[in-house]
């Protein structure tokens, strides 16, 4: 803790030093997100450039080609169009959520420079660039608390919340109101005492936050931000989740966003149900991670039921809206998908298969397409990407800064690349193919009947239709006999053209009131999916 005003003072021009400029712009297309794919990438796990055993932003730029190498008839690449970055600014801790200076990339990662060289370089590819943007709290250590922390009369005071007596968080069994050292006062800090909350209905903290917004965007040509812990920004009657004043202050927030960068992008995280969800549209932020439907994804996966999946989709659709949900598997909060569904390598096939079919603007985790495998605690769900059969996975030259896991030498890019039967292949044909193709990736979802064991659905939309269907059960499927409700399409018989999975004839019929019938014949291998085109038969 600083000694004197002096010392304070100097901290605190240290941590607003934030000169503003102009940045190049980035690959123009309002309509970027519908039918892109975002990759979430945790820079200190990604690559190491330097062999300091930690990732950095270096290192992301010699592996952006892995993301999105420029040539959309590759297909060596993953096609996504966009990343998250997981907290780069300087912090203490190695996950990056507690900053301490939010004008400044974490030294370990690099520089103000080398991000916008990473923005610049992932631009000439098509790839936007979203990073996590943490305004629900900051460290401990910034100067505005440390400042409030020595003088009661700080500037800084009302930043942040206080309390004569400890208080309970509503639905929190950890502590939440912290001591304040060598003071007779607690202050908040819902998920631990290093991240005091901010008081964000202050009007000196909110013109702060648009002040970090308008730097990531102008002066570090960011495209956007995922915006961490959104349904706690503010509290109400110790219930810390869904405040009242968390949505004018979003759509302050997503106003400016929108007059500082017209096509910025934000997402937001609200752990939620979809219904507590729709309280945040429309007006605010675009988007937020829908994590109903990554909970029945996983679930139809494992249990070879659609219907609670089904239903989940149908109900963001409706309730957030098309394109207003970011859809996942896992993220890095949560048990790794292949882990999560007991190391069955063929349900994790299947669970990407549904990820990149359904709607949503679907994120998928680094390693995820490897099929990387973690668990509890958090830095063993963030451990380095698998590259290469090399010592350290090709991650690093040195030590890296958290153990691989065991799965390196098998689950890693170089052993996968090559083989069209790999998990990675299986993700760049599908990640492309949604790009590609206007149904899968903005259309809209019309559930079908095909019975027990099996999810079929259409997307439709520009006039062309795209028929999911697959084999959730695991036996495999002879064939599919499919029924929808009235109003799906136009009277005729329609045929079908294979877009991914085996050889599939279709006898479909659409009757005088819309509804679709018929039968898809052609074996479904257990877990595989079928992704056919419809149109109209001659």
């Amino acid at each position: 803790m600083p000694r004197s005003a002096a010392a304070l003072r100097a901290l605190l021009a240290c941590t607003l030093a934030a000169p503003l400029s102009a940045q190049a712009a980035a690959p123009a297309s309002p309509e970027w997100r519908r039918g892109s794919v975002c990759y979430e990438v945790f820079v200190r796990s990604f690559h190491d450039s330097d062999g300091d055993g930690v990732g950095d932003l270096e290192g992301l730029v010699r592996k952006l080609d892995h993301v999105n190498d420029g040539d959309p008839a590759s297909q060596r690449d993953l096609g996504a169009g966009c990343i998250w970055l997981m907290p780069i600014a300087r912090s203490t801790s190695y996950h990056g959520y507690d900053v301490t200076d939010y004008y400044r990339v974490d030294p370990e990662y690099g520089t103000n420079d080398d991000f916008k060289r990473l923005v610049a370089e992932a631009h000439r590819r098509g790839i936007r660039v979203i990073v996590d943007l943490v305004l629900n709290h900051m460290s401990a250590e910034h100067p505005y608390f440390r400042s409030a922390l020595l003088d009661p009369a700080s500037p800084y005071r009302e930043w942040f919340h206080w309390s004569p007596t400890e208080r309970r968080t509503r639905g929190w069994t950890a502590p939440t109101w912290h001591r304040a050292p060598g003071r007779d006062e607690y202050y908040y800090g819902l998920f631990w005492h290093g991240m005091p909350d901010l008081n964000l209905a202050h009007p000196a903290v909110k013109a702060e936050a648009e002040r970090i917004t308008r730097f990531w965007l102008e002066e570090m040509g960011a495209d956007g931000f995922r915006l961490d812990a959104v349904g706690h920004f503010f509290e109400s009657d110790d219930d810390p989740r869904n405040g009242p004043g968390v949505h004018p202050w979003l759509r302050d927030f997503a106003a400016h966003v929108r007059r500082v960068k017209p096509d910025a992008f934000t997402v937001g995280e609200v752990w939620d149900s979809i219904g507590a969800q729709r309280a945040y549209h429309p007006g605010q932020l675009d988007a937020y991670f829908a994590f109903e439907v990554s909970d029945a994804l996983l679930d139809a996966v494992r249990t070879g039921a659609g219907g609670r999946l089904a239903a989940a989709v149908q109900r963001a659709e409706r309730e957030l809206g098309p394109g207003g949900w970011g859809s996942f598997q896992r993220n890095h909060d949560q048990t790794r998908t292949l882990t999560a569904l007991g190391g069955d390598a063929a349900r994790a096939r299947l669970a990407a298969s549904l990820l990149l079919t359904l709607p949503g603007i679907p994120f998928v985790y680094y390693g995820e397409e490897v099929g990387m495998t973690a668990d509890k605690p958090d830095p063993r769900l963030r451990t380095p990407m698998h590259w290469t059969r090399a010592p350290a996975a090709g991650f690093t030259r040195g030590v890296p800064w958290e153990p691989l896991q065991p799965d390196s030498l098998t689950a890693n890019v170089e052993a996968q690349d090559s083989d069209p039967a790999s998990l990675l292949s299986h993700y760049r044909r599908l990640i492309h193919l949604r790009a590609a193709h206007p149904a899968l990736g903005r259309g809209d979802f019309v559930p079908l009947e095909a019975g027990e064991g099996a999810l079929a659905f259409l997307r439709r939309a520009e006039g062309r239709t795209v028929l999911v269907a697959a084999d959730l059960g695991g036996r495999g499927l002879p064939g599919l006999s499919l029924r929808s409700a009235a109003g799906v399409l136009p009277e005729g018989r329609w045929t079908a053209r294979p877009l991914l999975g085996g050889a599939a004839r279709a006898d479909l019929r659409a009757g005088a009131d819309g509804a679709l019938a018929g039968r898809v014949a052609g074996a479904l291998k257990p877990f595989e999916t079928l992704v056919l085109e419809l149109s109209p038969a001659p």
